[in-house]
């Protein structure tokens, strides 16, 4: 018996040794496509738009990849020019101090109006997730988003109109989570839930229910909230209504 413990030993082991290379094999600049990706969830992580990395790939309109696939994080060598995505507004001096409107229910007083230089592309208003204190700030590198604080099960609603692109937990540092595409310029992301309750592929509106809180970092309750134009994190304090 003690030689198949070894041989099954030696079998974990080299499955361990499989997947570490299928992590770190792909050339540098390169990402090597995971069970569980998405073009959008690579995207995300990478800070890119989802549409150049498409091109830079030769890779559809329906964005399908595979696992397994290596995909450039670049331009090619001598590529003429890019695919023209919208710019992401100008960083603000500084953070300004907001917090989220009493209720996400539509009937209440409407909240004061974003600046116009604040206001997305697309025919829609964005709208607070859920209610609770901002626990961090938009401050990247290390912060891409803001972090709202709230007990555990709290519902988490999609802050505009659109499709869920990715709903999983394959993206690592984010937990449970779930991407939008609003528009061909926006989406919006949804960290560290316990519960998902919108699938890859659904149609979702404003205010409709997609997640519940999970736990984050230092297992504490919350929710982290990114907003991303044309592949780069924008600070959704910008774009989020002014509580009255």
């Amino acid at each position: 018996m003690k030689w198949l413990a070894t041989a099954l030993i030696a079998t974990l082991l080299a499955g361990c040794a499989s997947a570490l290379r299928w992590d770190s094999d792909a050339p540098e600049g390169h990402y090597r496509v995971r069970s569980g990706d998405t073009l959008y969830s690579i995207a995300l992580r990478h800070d890119l738009d989802y549409r150049r990395l498409a091109h830079w790939n030769n890779i559809g309109s329906n964005y399908l990849i595979r696992p397994g696939q290596v995909l450039r994080l670049s331009p090619p060598p001598g590529a003429g020019g890019q695919t023209q995505v919208a710019r992401a507004p100008p960083a603000s001096s500084g953070p300004p101090t907001r917090s989220p409107p009493a209720s996400n229910n539509p009937s209440r007083s409407r909240p004061s109006a974003p600046t116009e230089s604040s206001l997305p592309a697309f025919d829609q208003r964005w709208q607070w997730p859920l209610r609770g204190e901002v626990t961090r700030r938009f401050a990247p590198p290390d912060s891409k988003g803001i972090n709202i604080g709230a007990q555990q099960g709290t519902e988490v609603r999609a802050a505009a109109s659109g499709r869920v692109v990715y709903s999983g937990s394959a993206l690592k540092g984010y937990g449970e989570l779930i991407i939008i595409k609003h528009d061909d310029t926006y989406l919006s992301a949804y960290g560290y839930n316990s519960r998902r309750h919108a699938q890859e592929g659904d149609t979702v509106k404003a205010g409709q229910v997609i997640a519940e809180v999970g736990m984050g970092p230092a297992r504490r309750s919350l929710l982290h909230f990114e907003i991303r134009q044309a592949g780069r994190p924008v600070d959704p304090l910008r774009l989020l209504p002014r509580s009255e």
